[in-house]
């Protein structure tokens, strides 16, 4: 009898150990870091912010009407805590597209689209509930952030140099619209202009459930939309058509320019979650 209470005793010991020292394995050693924050690319140039007054000089002109094109990305950022071990969750997705407007060295209309139905990240579980309970893609399959007011450009930065800006807008998401404020970082190229922001999302304010699962998986209650645009004067991204969903987040639904973007291993594990 007190042998077999000792293997059990054993047993026990071994599966708490398995418990807590397999996810953080896994999360530590094996899965590895997640993947990086969107950025602008790397000039080596000087970031400036941005005036509301002052024109354009040698910069170059800079108005008309651009579109998203190739090379924007879109999607979000979670923490995650996976049996008491801290990770972090990342989907993307460059079916990304919409269009600004800039007239006298300001930004005087834009609206950008993303197609939510084909945000993914590298864990097939995590993709089916993004997709179902939690984003509703078949319902919402897109997300639209319009401008609500102008943004003064001031003095244009030159070609290859970074400038920040404060802008307003309304995200509609998951079929509820919300008033946001933006900080945006661009950089402008030879061929167009990079757009990079951050907008941190609290879930309840566009009725979001919460992505946690019955204890086994936590997170907390508001995320990170990342965003990097990349605005060309030429065509840009196609809008999406005919994605079989009559009711939508914002207009539009299905795929735009590029697809869902390969997202490297992030920090959370393969597990099984129950469907719903």
């Amino acid at each position: 009898m007190k042998r077999r209470w000792k293997w059990l005793l054993g047993g026990v010991a071994v599966l708490v150990v398995l418990g807590v020292a397999g996810p953080f394995i896994y999360i530590h050693l094996i899965e590895g870091p997640a993947p990086a924050k969107l950025s602008l690319p790397e000039s080596g140039t000087k970031t400036t912010t941005s005036t509301s007054s002052g024109t354009s000089t040698a910069s170059g002109d800079v108005n008309g009407t651009y579109h998203v094109g190739s090379g924007s990305e879109a999607g979000y950022r979670v923490s995650e805590v996976l049996v008491g071990q801290h990770a972090t969750a990342v989907g993307r997705t460059s079916k990304i597209w919409g269009s600004i407007t800039i007239a006298n060295d300001e930004v005087t209309s834009g609206t950008f689209t993303v197609d939510m139905a084909s945000v993914v990240s590298d864990q097939s579980q995590r993709n089916a509930q993004f997709d179902g309970r939690i984003m509703d893609v078949a319902k919402y399959p897109t997300a639209t952030l319009t401008l609500t007011g102008p943004v003064a450009l001031g003095t244009v930065p030159p070609v290859g140099a970074k400038a920040t800006y404060e802008a307003s807008g309304t995200l509609a998401m998951h079929g509820v619209s919300r008033d946001v404020r933006l900080s945006l970082t661009a950089e402008r190229t030879t061929d167009g202009i990079y757009v990079l922001t951050d907008l941190p999302i609290a879930f309840a304010r566009w009725d979001i459930a919460n992505p946690s699962l019955g204890g086994f998986v936590t997170t907390a209650d508001s995320g990170t939309l990342e965003v990097l645009v990349y605005l060309t004067t030429g065509p840009g991204n196609p809008a999406a058509t005919g994605s079989g969903s009559s009711s939508t987040a914002g207009g539009g639904g299905g795929g735009g320019g590029g697809g869902p973007v390969p997202v490297p291993r992030t920090t959370v594990p393969k597990i099984t979650i129950p469907g719903g």
